[in-house]
């Protein structure tokens, strides 16, 4: 059996402060070399808390982190110093939500994916600056020339985010994190996004870990999805079915809130309720308060995530597929 690229194992993250907060709560994911998974969930699910414990970003004084987190081989927990570093960009690189707000403002757009490379390989300025304006040029910066030597803020939505790819991109990492790349771009902009990272990852071969609010880019870059609430995994396995078959209520619910040519003009089936406070989180599983199928068990015991034929579920009632239910 081929190991997996990544593999977390009752991964836990808790941020402690005055209250704690259990951000995410034993979860366990398993990402192969070359495969694309789409974290799907509300805001305040874990999905971005978990791409940021992959590169260990969180704050170490206040954020307690329980499991095991294996990226290519290596134990990522007991990563530090200079082991840590070459990790960070190296083995695994993140695109961020915002790149106006990743980047820094008093470097030029080239000076920065410059320095990235120069810290990950014994390149002098000259080679690490022709590898940088290859990189800008390759995720089809026009002018790249140009934009080379401009500032952040120089640059429009789309073009920072694309060369926010290239940075991200610029040392090779077998592992590419995408926290809602798309999000503060307009829909056109979006497309061409989506598409330039499917290419990319298509072209090198990287693993990508995609957190998206947005069903139709998951189905549009993702081989597997992954639906998050509560800090927990309640379903994943393969776009087509989840999409086609959910069976957790709470993914069936997500799927009936989205918008589409068949339900215009209609009004949203939203899901009732609220996320839950995640700290103070309800016994048993964290979605009965909101869900029209739970059960006393549902209040008193969490479900655990178990193997249903190429999927993966936590729910005590789960939905039947179209095929049983016909």
């Amino acid at each position: 059996m081929t190991t997996p690229l990544v593999s977390l194992q009752d991964l836990s993250v808790q941020f402690c402060g005055s209250r704690t907060a259990s951000a995410l709560n034993e979860v366990n994911i398993e990402l192969g070399a070359g495969e694309v998974l789409g974290l799907l969930g509300e805001s305040g699910s874990g999905k971005s808390v978990t791409l940021r414990t992959l590169l260990r970003l969180h704050p170490e004084r206040t954020t307690k982190i329980q499991g095991k987190m294996l990226v290519d081989g290596q134990d990522v927990l007991a990563l530090k110093g200079r082991a840590l570093d070459l990790y960070r960009g190296g083995t695994v690189s993140m695109v961020f939500q915002e790149p106006g707000l990743a980047f820094d403002p008093v470097y030029t757009i080239g000076q920065q994916v410059t320095e990235a490379i120069r810290a990950h390989a014994a390149v002098d300025e000259q080679a690490a600056r022709a590898q940088a304006l290859q990189m800008l040029e390759r995720v089809q910066i026009p002018q790249a020339k140009r934009r080379f030597d401009a500032y952040p803020h120089e640059l429009s939505g789309g073009m920072r985010q694309r060369a926010m790819i290239a940075l991200a991109l610029a040392c090779q990492p077998k592992l590419l994190l995408a926290d809602e790349p798309t999000t503060a771009l307009d829909a056109t902009v979006q497309i061409q996004i989506l598409l330039l990272l499917r290419q990319l990852q298509r072209e090198t071969g990287m693993s990508v870990i995609f957190v998206t609010h947005d069903i139709a880019a998951a189905v549009e870059v993702a081989d597997r999805i992954a639906v998050m609430y509560a800090g927990r995994i309640v379903e994943q396995g393969p776009v087509s079915q989840i999409v086609r078959a959910p069976r957790h209520p709470y993914t069936a619910g997500l799927l009936a809130a989205t918008v589409g040519t068949e339900n215009r003009g209609q009004p949203l089936l939203a899901v009732p309720g609220a996320p839950p406070n995640l700290a103070a989180l309800p016994p048993g599983c964290s979605f009965a308060p909101r869900c029209v199928h739970a059960s006393e068990q549902c209040r008193c015991e969490v479900p655990p995530l178990q193997s249903v034929g190429t999927q993966a579920l936590a729910c005590w009632h789960p939905l039947m597929p179209l095929a049983e239910a016909a």
